[in-house]
């Protein structure tokens, strides 16, 4: 999560920039761009592209001129041109990778027009920049107090300062029109600043904010997806998932941009199947789909009073059905169509890692102390049951007294002579 120039802590956290995934040398992936381009020189008689990429706070990026010529580099803090004042922002792409991600986000590559680089940031202008950053929670804070107090039916997101603390950005998610010219005069006296209001999309917000998906990865909107596209529920339904909107939602409440993903691979891929709702007719009966797979190449059918028997065909021969059913021809039945495939044989588990079972010390083990036991009976055992033939040589004692010989020898403490 953190970049080399600021490792990581004990508790998880960064420990130089302290800002927590958000480092002031841009290598937290956060929108990066790799410079591929930054070992290469350029062909002779070929002047540099004098555009650079600058990002701000979060994911915000924007392009600059650079009029001074001044030798620039990733990770340096420049002083931009703004309205009012100037801001601090970050350099993340220098070179003719600015112009690629220019034409990319379909911007003109007129230079002059671009917004002026005053300097590199010097430490006194770092200094009220990293305080107005330090701000910015407890400023969040006091805004929402003050929109739920004005009843306002809003989320205030994110809030950014300018570098010079001469304006304030309130980043808010309305579902409805509000209603915020009270909001802002109340924060002008609480702040005292210049206020701007921006309203941006749930998808734009989970990108501000970051987070962590259910893939257990970083959120793709917050690290390298720029543009949002629609994403409807057929996309679901091409790729056999269940309907189930607390999966298929992401953080920002709308339906997730990874299932835009393998939809084309899906697509091509149904393109040999037939039709879910097309019948199978057959003599037996008419057969209905249950079930595909679309990696295995499968489908499901079972007759209309018969659902609970399923038959496995595959889509070759499905679409061998429904031909002869257009030639007004009816199979007998569809197990004459079933491709028996023989299955592999699962292995039994075998514990490759070589470890020990966590149960060996439940129970002791008893088998070799019984056969230790028996041998060490074995001859006084012996012994007193000659004594005892010689001292009742009938054998009647043991009878009359309804006990076994092993019974009588059990408790009995050998003799001297034996």
């Amino acid at each position: 999560m953190s970049c080399t120039s600021c490792a990581t802590g004990a508790n998880g956290q960064p420990k130089g920039c302290k800002n927590n995934g958000t480092c002031g040398t841009d290598g937290c992936n956060k929108l990066t761009v790799f410079d591929w381009l930054s070992n290469m020189s350029l062909p002779a008689n070929m002047e540099p592209f004098n555009a650079v990429e600058v990002r701000f706070k979060n994911g915000r990026k924007e392009f600059f001129q650079n009029p001074e010529n001044l030798t620039l580099s990733i990770g340096d803090v420049i002083a931009t041109e703004a309205s009012p004042g100037h801001d601090i922002g970050i350099v993340t792409l220098t070179g003719e990778l600015v112009r690629v991600q220019m034409k990319k986000k379909k911007t003109p590559l007129k230079v002059e027009a671009l917004p002026k680089i005053y300097r590199k940031a010097s430490q006194k202008d770092i200094d009220i920049w990293q305080g107005v950053r330090d701000k910015e929670a407890d400023v969040q804070k006091r805004s929402r107090e003050i929109a739920i107090r004005h009843g306002l039916q809003m989320k205030i997101s994110d809030v950014e300062f300018q570098g010079d603390a001469s304006k304030v950005i309130f980043y808010y998610t309305a579902e409805e029109r509000v209603d915020f010219r009270e909001l802002i005069k109340e924060f002008a006296r609480t702040f005292n600043t210049r206020i701007e209001m921006k309203q941006v999309g749930f998808r734009q917000e989970a990108a501000r904010l970051g987070g962590i998906g259910s893939c257990g990865r970083e959120l793709c909107c917050s690290t390298w997806l720029t543009d949002f596209r629609s994403v409807n529920t057929s996309a679901a339904r091409y790729q056999q998932l269940s309907l189930n909107p607390q999966k298929l939602a992401g953080q920002c409440g709308k339906l997730k941009c990874c299932l835009n993903y393998e939809l084309d691979t899906y697509l091509e891929a149904l393109e040999s199947f037939p039709s879910m709702e097309t019948k199978l007719q057959t003599e037996k009966g008419y057969a209905t789909c249950q079930k595909i797979d679309i990696f295995k190449g499968l489908l499901w059918y079972a007759y209309e009073k018969e659902f609970m028997n399923w038959h496995e065909l595959t889509a070759e021969k499905a679409n061998e059905i429904i031909e002869l059913n257009k030639k007004g021809k009816k199979p007998m039945a569809l197990e004459e169509f079933i491709v028996e495939v023989p299955k592999a044989e699962k292995e039994p588990y075998s514990n490759v890692v070589g470890q020990d079972s966590l149960t060996r010390f439940d129970q002791p083990k008893q088998k070799n102390k019984k056969r230790r036991n028996k041998s060490r009976n074995k001859g006084p055992v012996e012994a007193t049951a000659g004594n005892a033939s010689k001292n009742n040589p009938k054998g009647n004692s043991s009878k009359k007294s309804g006990h076994k010989p092993g019974n009588q020898n059990r408790n009995r403490k050998p003799t001297k002579n034996e």
